[in-house]
């Protein structure tokens, strides 16, 4: 199962809509289901209260994932605090050997290729099996998130 996870506090957000599209790209090329969304921001004030179900949920579908899509706006010259709390809750060892594809968008292409920088290696950090390259974008590609998806998925190579 394909899990997309979108650390963009705000639902439906472009980042949202991005990290989606890459996520049914990607799904089409591998012929698998259409891919499972998390949205971080949808998971509120229980990722701060131990035992919440519905964290619970996400967590498991980021471990149970045989692919993950891990998305981001940059904020502060990084990921978000929402999808660090998300993340946090994962054991050290937690993605170990899942292949995983970030996806990281900001105001301007540096910042962008920053932010992906330190998502990967925070991922790393759990063991995910990172597919190169990440997929950073400025604003100006996020007008059309399926083309972009599209055009980062063709290019993309094999992912295990």
């Amino acid at each position: 199962m394909i899990v997309v996870v979108s650390g963009n506090p705000r639902p439906g957000s472009r980042t949202s809509r991005l990290a989606e599209a890459v996520g049914v790209a990607l799904a089409e090329r591998e012929g698998a289901a259409a891919p499972r969304v998390v949205e971080v921001s949808a998971l509120g004030v229980g990722l701060l209260q131990a035992g919440d179900e519905a964290v619970a949920e996400a967590v498991a579908a980021l471990r149970g994932a045989s692919l993950l899509v891990i998305a981001t706006p940059t904020y502060k010259g990084s990921y978000t605090g929402v999808l660090k709390v998300l993340i946090d809750q994962l054991p050290a060892d937690g993605l170990k050997g899942i292949p995983a594809v970030t996806v990281v968008t900001a105001g301007i292409q540096p910042q962008a290729d920053a932010a992906e920088r330190h998502l990967r290696e925070l991922l790393g950090e759990l063991k995910a099996a990172l597919v190169e390259p990440g997929l950073a974008v400025a604003e100006p590609e996020l007008a059309d998130p399926a083309a972009t998806a599209a055009d980062y998925v063709k290019n993309l190579g094999p992912l295990a």
